[in-house]
């Protein structure tokens, strides 16, 4: 549907490199990156809002690249909404439809349908300045939704919606895609990746440095910026060595577990997810990868839970929910046991 190829772009002292990527039809696609790497600058690319440097957009096998805004057939919905506060809001949502001289009857509709699918049709007499900051969104979507585009850009949607109405917005974007709309997302948030994507990518420094379905993209991060961008803390810097077959990981103080896979390099770095890690008050019975005794030197409120920090020779981030942190009666200074699977051990590719 949506093909980027070898797309450069430079602003300023900033430059997207090398971009391709492919956006297949009914896709829910969601890009991450931080503030200035770029994600904006690609979306204002494909909407047309700037022109590429070099390198070809195409929408459904036609080209693109320097085919004006209004005949794109695409819909961006910018962060800060780009509402008119001089206009009700049948008047924002329909203000895309008068540009084009649709016949009124198709306006008044139009305006109807797309207003009651976002659950604001009560709104449409209402001014602008006074919405929530959920109702404008919603306004924003509907007014680039009233054109029917063949894909919708979304900048931030949640960044300026309160987090008590982040999960209505989520419920709307995820029925618009099981619809049949294809959606291209971008965010700094990797939480909304997770909710929301069928795909997502990483794009850091102006190039995408991996993508993939959610869970491989944040289970086998390629690099340590994509396992931060995770929230995964627990990193080791290793030597390989093998033994009778199996891989183990040597930490610099001589912790050693192990890992899987073949031909790892002599030295890397591994990493571990935080909820990967168990932890117990006695030694656990039967057999594991790898089980260590260490004792816990902090504690720190998390949303789901508590977050121990371990010291078992090297320090172990672990995940723990509160009916379980009760149980393990836990305090600081005092003696833990901890688990993982080799399987859970993941060795980074620092090249990137």
């Amino acid at each position: 549907m949506l093909r980027l190829e070898n797309i450069n772009k430079r602003f300023g002292q900033f430059a997207l490199s090398d971009i391709n990527l492919n956006i297949r039809e009914g896709e829910y696609y969601v890009l991450l990156g931080r503030s200035g790497s770029g994600k904006t600058l690609l979306l204002e690319l494909i909407a047309g809002l700037t022109l590429p440097d070099s390198g070809s957009i195409w929408l459904d096998d036609e080209n693109i690249t320097h085919r004006k805004i209004q005949k794109r057939n695409t819909g961006l919905v910018f962060q800060d909404y780009a509402i008119f506060p001089n206009m009700t809001v049948f008047g924002n949502i329909a203000y895309p439809l008068m540009a084009r001289k649709t016949d009124k009857k198709e306006i008044f509709t139009a305006v109807k349908n797309i207003a009651a699918g976002m659950n604001i049709d009560h709104l449409l007499n209402r001014n602008t300045p006074n919405l929530s900051g959920g109702e404008l969104q919603r306004v924003a979507l509907a007014r680039t939704l009233v054109t029917s585009p063949r894909l919708l850009l979304l900048d931030e949607p949640m960044a300026s919606v309160d987090a008590s109405l982040r999960d209505d917005i989520k419920r709307i974007l995820r029925k618009l895609n099981r619809d049949g709309h294809t959606i291209i997302h971008v965010t700094h948030d990797y939480r909304e990746a997770v909710n929301l994507a069928s795909r997502a990518g990483v794009i850091h420094n102006g190039r995408i440095i991996q993508e993939g379905l959610p869970a491989e993209v944040f289970r086998k991060p390629v690099n340590r910026f994509v396992a931060r961008y995770a929230g995964i803390r627990n990193f080791f810097r290793v030597r390989f060595s093998q033994e009778r077959g199996k891989w183990k990981a040597i930490c610099p103080n001589k912790l050693v577990f192990n890992i899987e896979g073949d031909n790892h390099p002599g030295e890397g770095l591994v990493i571990i997810r935080s909820d990967d890690v168990k932890v117990f008050r006695e030694k656990p019975a039967g057999e594991f990868d790898n089980c260590f005794m260490g004792t816990i030197a902090d504690i720190i409120p998390c949303v789901y839970g508590m977050e121990l920090l371990v010291d078992a020779g090297e320090k172990f981030f672990v995940d723990v929910r509160q009916e379980e942190f009760e149980q393990l009666e836990a305090r600081e200074l005092s003696d833990v046991w901890i688990t993982f699977p080799a399987r859970a051990a993941v060795v980074l590719n620092e090249r990137i």
